[in-house]
């Protein structure tokens, strides 16, 4: 299972997580996000307790709309897509590899086009 954050109009954080399960997911969540902090999600029943954990919790059911006024989850679901379209070339991925190349996919979509990709390695290099 993978689990991910994304910062409105920001950064994307993803981690390999065992379940999809409430008790799996808050300690990320709360490790990432601030308390008092607007949360928006799907309709995944883990999310239930933001709505008492000190969040703001807005949940939107895409079985009935994508957005509801400026509420959305594009951003992230954007990711997802970009993630799927980068990992589907390798016609599968073994478990163990698998958390570096989510990693990769959360580097590309952070660190922008190709060539601002390449100036933070060449960065570390003095190049």
């Amino acid at each position: 299972m993978v689990f991910g954050i994304m910062k409105r109009n920001d950064k994307v954080y993803t981690v390999v997580a065992n379940n999809a399960e409430s008790d799996t997911l808050m300690p990320v969540i709360k490790q990432k996000i601030m308390p008092d902090s607007i949360v928006y999600t799907d309709s995944l029943s883990s999310y239930e307790t933001l709505n008492v954990s000190g969040f703001i919790h807005h949940r939107i059911n895409h079985s009935k709309a994508f957005a509801d006024r400026q509420n959305h989850i594009n951003g992230i679901e954007n990711f997802w897509n970009q993630a799927k379209r980068l990992l589907r070339k390798y016609n599968g991925i073994d478990r163990k590899s698998f958390p570096l190349f989510l990693k990769e996919c959360g580097f590309r979509f952070n660190f922008g086009t190709p060539s601002e990709q390449l100036k933070i390695p060449q960065d570390w290099c003095g190049i």
